[in-house]
């Protein structure tokens, strides 16, 4: 996890969050997160990129949409995150 950008890791917790969750579903979650839009040019490459780290699968739903699933492998990269952060955060 500690080579992924910022919004990377945003994208990993909105998919682990959702239940197969489309790009486009990804995609307005995010831009409500960050009151912005974000463009396709930057979504779907990062969206590859958990992919071929193997944090995110991919499946199609249909011809022209394709879905996106949190691996074992993200999330133990997750808990792992929310375990270094914990240590930070005890009061």
């Amino acid at each position: 996890m500690d080579d992924l950008t910022g919004f990377q890791r945003d994208l990993l917790y909105v998919i682990a969050g959702a239940d197969q969750p489309s790009g486009q579903d990804v995609k307005n979650e995010i831009e409500t997160y960050y009151n912005s839009e974000i463009n396709h040019g930057r979504l779907y490459p990062n969206l590859d990129t958990l992919v071929n780290k193997e944090l995110v699968e991919k499946g199609q739903l249909d011809r022209r949409t394709n879905y996106y699933e949190i691996s074992d492998r993200g999330r133990q990269a997750i808990e792992e995150r929310r375990q270094w952060e914990q240590q930070y955060l005890n009061d």
